[in-house]
């Protein structure tokens, strides 16, 4: 994911407060509660990030939508956030933090993109698969991508398999263009 430091800092701790007052569950749902939020409103992102709104009235803001939805260990997170002008970092945090808490976990994430996504059986066997490789429960996260005609491109942290129609259409073309033969007569 995409985020910076100062949110990996933040959200880094918030988990381990979160871990040493027995809360994360309860503050993973808080973060999970936040990113959703986040992801269908870009008002309040905006919000956020807007240097004219007064640090005061975003307390409010954040306060009215999220209420009493949030636990006092985040609601206490938000307020120092926001005290330090930080508030903009609030989705990034939101983000990190679930970074952090599948690393905790032991958690490895894989994304199967597909075009008409993938039935169960296919997806127990490359979680079984995953897990056997790296020791570690899986999360898979389903995609849907028209464009690669047929196949699936599966991701694994930084490895990617690509069994797209697609690439292997795009390959044929690359070969053909790279034909190196001559006619001889």
């Amino acid at each position: 994911m995409a985020y910076g430091r100062a949110a990996v800092r933040y959200a880094k701790s918030l988990i381990e407060l979160s871990i040493e007052r027995n809360d994360l569950e309860a503050v993973k749902a808080d973060m999970d509660l936040i990113h959703t939020t986040c992801v269908e409103s870009k008002d309040l992102v905006l919000l956020l990030e807007s240097p004219v709104v007064k640090t005061d009235k975003k307390l409010s803001i954040l306060k009215a939508i999220f209420g009493s939805q949030l636990s006092e260990l985040t609601n206490a997170f938000i307020k120092i956030l926001t005290e330090k002008g930080r508030e903009s970092l609030l989705d990034d945090i939101s983000t990190a933090f679930d970074d952090l808490y599948l690393v905790h976990e032991n958690i490895l994430r894989a994304t199967i993109k597909s075009v008409d996504g993938v039935n169960e059986a296919f997806k127990s066997k490359v979680s079984g698969l995953i897990k056997s490789a790296y020791n570690k429960d899986v999360q898979i996260i389903e995609e849907k991508d028209k464009s690669l005609i047929g196949g699936f491109v599966l991701t694994v942290g930084d490895k990617q398999i690509d069994a797209s129609i697609s690439s292997k259409l795009a390959e044929l073309e690359k070969e053909f263009n790279t034909n190196t033969y001559v006619k001889d007569y």
